[in-house]
């Protein structure tokens, strides 16, 4: 299970995949659906859709 918050490093929220076990450490936990990776010029975002339905949002 990897766990996803804004002490995640930079190169483990890359790696993360479809199928993979995630959890934001509190109340999401579940598999990756897909993963979407923004760049706003200020910070790069990963947004994790979970199978479940929720979502797990982190800026770096």
């Amino acid at each position: 299970m990897i766990r996803l918050n804004s002490e995640t490093p930079s190169e483990v929220l890359q790696d993360v995949k479809k199928g993979d076990l995630v959890t934001d450490t509190f109340s999401k936990t579940g598999l990756v659906e897909s993963v979407e990776i923004t760049d706003d010029g200020l910070y790069k975002i990963y947004i994790f859709h979970l199978v479940t339905g929720r979502t797990i949002t982190i800026k770096r």
